[in-house]
């Protein structure tokens, strides 16, 4: 029987490129995605300039005068892209304490009346003025972790015995990417310890895939294993940290679990880049979890902790019926200004209803 992780796995990527290592990566990978829903990718592929010029970009960009930062606030945006500050975003119901700047892959607004509420999700981003640099280094990123998450979703598929490019189809035209910054908290400060983000399990896309953008000493990031107790998430130099979102685990019939994990805060800046591979809007609950049904019906995995199960979930829970409308839910909820702002008509359902 498997017993609750107390430490996350490292999955080399490499060991696909060889068919004497191929196999004992794919095992390991299967161990990862049914016991654990989180883990490191090593030698991933993606080239170490690309990730060393988004880092060296952080902390300038917020650094940005507050009137530019405002020029291209969230709450201007339909699409939820842009710059939110500490205690714009709920998590729980209790605020987080981030910044964070939201882009997503490029992509014109295609919404119009008579088209299904959701997908207003898709649109442009917003860049700051006079940041042209920022912008090229943010798209090489997008561009470079989107062919990583196909590749890696190729060894998933083989990993749970199935074909490469099984996942591909769930796969939405757009992508999003948060860079984010916990601020440091003073010595003694009452919030140290407290929530960075609260718990919760990714609700923004297929896996998440995080650079961990501060030195080793920097702490924060926790995921709970299945007996309860929480894990720590160290820094692994040139290591991308890899989650489970929630519609996976729907597609999965639950053998493959979105993990909930939170952030702390602390008395270090921190800085963290997620990006979330997305899912395509007008997936329905039917075909997510009747499509592979038949394959995950026979495997049996272990049962997440109470506080785990606990977690608000619209999509798993089953009360919308399309991906679109519990990821326009979870936006509205994050997110108030925006929805009282832009879709008052599902504002008062979507804050009220409990999933």
């Amino acid at each position: 029987m498997s017993t609750a992780f107390s430490k996350i796995p490292i999955i080399d990527l490499s060991q696909a490129n060889d068919e004497s290592t191929k196999s004992d990566l794919l095992n390991s990978l299967r161990y990862a995605l049914t016991e654990v829903g989180f883990l490191y990718v090593s030698n991933h592929g993606v080239p170490t300039t690309v990730v060393e010029g988004l880092v060296k970009m952080l902390p300038s960009l917020f650094e940005l005068e507050d009137e530019v930062k405002k020029a291209v606030a969230l709450e201007n945006s339909p699409h939820f892209l842009g710059y939110s500050g500490v205690g714009s975003e709920n998590t729980g119901g209790k605020e987080d304490r981030r910044e964070q700047f939201e882009f997503a892959t490029e992509l014109t607004a295609t919404w119009h009346p008579g088209l299904p509420l959701h997908e207003r999700l898709r649109g442009p981003n917003q860049w700051p003025k006079g940041r042209t640099e920022s912008r090229y280094t943010v798209e090489e990123y997008i561009d470079e972790l989107t062919k990583l998450g196909e590749r890696f979703l190729d060894l998933v598929a083989q990993a749970l015995s199935l074909s490469p490019g099984t996942f591909q189809p769930f796969l939405s035209d757009q992508h999003r990417l948060k860079l984010v910054h916990y601020p440091a908290l003073p010595a003694g400060d009452p919030a140290i310890s407290q929530q960075g983000v609260g718990p919760h399990k990714d609700s923004s896309g297929w896996w998440t895939f995080l650079l961990q953008a501060s030195p080793p000493e920097v702490k924060g990031l926790q995921v709970l294993n299945k007996a309860g107790d929480w894990v720590d998430v160290p820094v692994v130099p040139e290591t991308f940290v890899v989650n489970i979102g929630q519609a996976f685990e729907v597609v999965t019939n639950g053998v493959c679990k979105a993990t909930t994990h939170r952030v702390l805060s602390g008395p270090h800046e921190r800085y963290s880049v997620p990006f979330f591979q997305g899912v395509r809007r007008n997936l329905t609950k039917a075909e997510a979890v009747g499509t592979l049904k038949d394959h995950f019906s026979a495997i049996h995995t272990r049962q997440e902790s109470a506080e785990g199960n606990a977690i608000d979930s619209a999509f798993l829970k089953g009360k919308y019926d399309t991906w679109g409308e519990s990821q326009l839910r979870t936006k509205v909820r994050s997110h108030r200004e925006n929805g009282r702002r832009f879709y008052p008509e599902v504002y008062e359902q979507y804050i009220n209803d409990d999933a």
